[in-house]
């Protein structure tokens, strides 16, 4: 516990929130890391393996990301322990409950983030009326059918590329975690003439120096496949992604896949984060001043 108090330092988190509901197996946290700016957004992230440390983390990005774009938010992040393949009467139901737990936490807004989406904000949208990233019936832009994330990261890319005198067309493309985000990037830079050598999965990684076929990826995962099932290429382990050799290498799915042990194994030119916080620095604790936060448990 002590190690989770490093966690804090002079810009927050304002508060951390812990829910539980044994009756219907709900365990989650909130974490507001800061709302100097003005009422926290971030992303409910749902997945097994999740932790007060990564919440912590995440809040912490957005804070800084808000705040670098000139907008009127702080940041803030929820996660719930769960697997997010679940049966969806089961998921309505954990989300429905967490955000209902959630209801007088007015400093956040609820976004969606891996292993929620756009169906999820709607049920939580229902629930308390406080969310966004909403499905096109409701109002909404439909985010992830769009592909705005990865809209966004052709652009990133296209003006970074220009810091390290490289030319998008013909360029290399590697993406780690081909799903909601590193497809749609993959999309949006082969209209610009890059060419997707390798992408991986959580069944592993796939690769083609001579270039991958980006249709029949996209169709697999759209099949609920995994990339194991791509006729052709190389087939190699999922963390064998790091040591392709290219010229844009893509992070878009899980936190610190690139850490002190395996950076050195990078063979690209150039980073373009798609994923949250995929880069973990030496000591993620590490912050300059110790200060315990205000904790409820509900």
């Amino acid at each position: 516990m002590e190690d989770l108090f490093k966690l804090g330092d002079e810009l927050g988190p304002a508060e951390v929130v812990h829910v539980y509901e044994p009756s219907i197996g709900l365990k989650g946290i909130l974490v507001v890391d800061n709302v100097a700016t003005g009422t926290s957004i971030g992303g409910l992230r749902m997945a097994v393996d999740v932790s007060l440390e990564e919440c912590a983390r995440l809040a912490r990005a957005m804070t800084l990301k808000n705040a670098a774009a000139g907008l009127p938010h702080g940041g803030g992040k929820s996660v719930i322990f769960a697997d997010p393949r679940m049966e969806r009467p089961r998921k309505e139901q954990l989300l429905r409950a967490f955000a209902s737990a959630l209801r007088n936490e007015t400093e956040y807004v609820f976004g969606p983030d891996m292993g929620t989406d756009e169906t999820c904000m709607a049920w939580i949208q229902d629930e308390i009326g406080r969310s966004v990233g909403l499905p096109r019936e409701v109002g909404g832009m439909p985010l992830d059918e769009v592909g705005a994330t990865g809209w966004g990261l052709s652009h990133v890319a296209e003006v970074a590329a220009g810091y390290v005198g490289l030319k998008l067309r013909g360029a290399r493309v590697v993406v780690q975690g081909f799903g909601a985000v590193g497809k749609h990037a993959a999309r949006f830079l082969s209209n610009q003439g890059a060419l997707l050598v390798g992408a991986s999965d959580t069944g592993g990684t796939v690769y083609d120096p001579a270039g991958l076929d980006l249709g029949r990826l996209v169709s697999l995962k759209e099949a609920g496949k995994s990339l194991r099932d791509y006729a052709g290429g190389e087939h190699l382990d999922r963390d064998a992604v790091i040591d392709l050799e290219c010229d844009i290498w893509i992070p878009a799915a899980r936190p610190d896949v690139v850490h002190e042990d395996n950076v050195q194994r990078l063979r690209t030119r150039l980073v373009v984060e798609g994923a949250n916080i995929p880069f973990r620095e030496r000591d993620p604790l590490r912050r300059q001043t110790v200060m315990p936060w205000p904790t409820t448990v509900r």
